[in-house]
């Protein structure tokens, strides 16, 4: 079966010039299929300040309003993900950016009203890769942004982590996959003040175990948790880790 490498890259990582330039370059000597899952969240922080609206999150979750729906769209599916497709086709690889509606990949419903209401986000009901498959085996990487779509007409604010572990589940049913969350950090830590303090291969009991003392928390979680049921789900590998551990480093994780 075809190797197939899936990278998602934080928002850190793409709104900063000189770590995309870096992270373009390790990217692109990633042998074999691969593609690539974006954020943008800061960007879109940013901007909406400038046209004067207001950002609210929710234990780390954006509120999206029909306002920030637009800055969303225009910053993800827009800035963000035409100047990686453009940095891309500059190292000479065939890029195609795509958000959930294009080829009709990522389905989702809006998220029912609870105890918050997050507005137009997007739970994922259904990916479709039959399309992308043809594309991944012409050597063209998709560049996916982090919307989705109801079938309805209506754009959608979806989680790039939830977007990375749900693609890479679709694709692995077709390929032998690997996903790669990059981000700043070299890996799980131990300690988040000591870069060196990685902790090299992570179970689901460990993470457990860490979770409840307090040593993996915060963002670190819903990543985990993703990237477990991925590997429950039949993706063959998944590690985290920062720009220099794309080939090889970071924290793997296993069953």
């Amino acid at each position: 079966m075809q190797k197939l490498t899936l990278v998602k890259v934080g928002g850190k990582v793409v709104e900063n010039q000189d770590s995309l330039s870096s992270l373009l370059v390790h990217f692109s000597k990633i042998a074999g299929s691969k593609v690539l899952i974006h954020g943008g969240g800061r960007s879109a922080t940013a901007l909406a300040k400038q046209m004067g609206i207001e950002t609210t999150m929710v234990e780390g979750r954006r509120i999206t309003n029909k306002e920030m729906l637009k800055i969303v769209t225009m910053v993800y599916g827009g800035f963000v993900n035409k100047n990686i497709v453009a940095q891309l086709q500059a190292l000479g690889i065939q890029a195609l950016g795509l958000t959930g509606a294009d080829l009709n990949y990522m389905e989702a419903i809006k998220r029912p009203v609870l105890n918050i209401d997050y507005g137009f986000v997007g739970d994922i009901t259904k990916v479709n890769i039959e399309l992308l498959c043809p594309l991944v085996e012409q050597n063209i990487v998709p560049v996916l942004a982090p919307l989705s779509h109801d079938g309805s007409g209506q754009i959608l604010n979806t989680n790039a982590d939830t977007i990375a572990a749900e693609t890479a589940i679709a694709f692995s049913k077709h390929f032998q996959t690997e996903l790669i969350y990059c981000f700043e950090m070299p890996g799980v830590l131990k300690d988040s003040n000591d870069k060196t303090s990685i902790i090299p291969n992570l179970t689901l009991n460990e993470f457990k175990k860490y979770q409840e003392q307090g040593i993996i928390n915060a963002g670190m979680i819903p990543k985990l948790d993703n990237s477990f049921r991925a590997l429950n789900k039949g993706v063959n590998n998944i590690r985290i880790t920062n720009i220099e551990g794309l080939t090889s480093g970071g924290t793997t994780l296993k069953i």
